[in-house]
């Protein structure tokens, strides 16, 4: 009752814009979905805030991430920080990638 006919009329259509709103970065057709970006950010500081603990204890650190099916978020903080090994469900360890990863610590 608070528009009047021609009002509806003159607004008949309806444009809608869809935004997705997830972190994985996994949507078809767009370059970032929104929360990817922001969630990138936070997960680089926090590494840097870990880097600098984990350089003075002289220790090794895991870190997961968000991302649940996708590793975007986990593929590029590792690229951005230059970590030494990354797991992403997109391609997932050998079998034996404990052993190789204790090696590779101890060497």
């Amino acid at each position: 009752g608070g528009i009047t006919a021609e009002e509806a009329k003159r607004s008949s259509h309806l444009n809608i814009v869809g935004m997705v709103g997830s972190i994985d970065n996994d949507f078809c057709g767009t370059d970032m979905t929104i929360g990817t970006d922001s969630a990138l950010h936070r997960i680089i500081e926090i590494v840097d805030a870990i880097t600098t603990t984990a350089q003075s204890h002289q220790r090794t650190f895991v870190l997961e991430v968000m991302g649940r099916h996708c590793g975007y978020l986990a593929l590029i903080t590792a690229l951005a920080c230059g970590a030494d090994w990354v797991f992403i469900p997109e391609s997932p360890p050998e079998d034996d990638w404990e052993d190789h990863l204790c090696r590779r610590l101890t060497e």
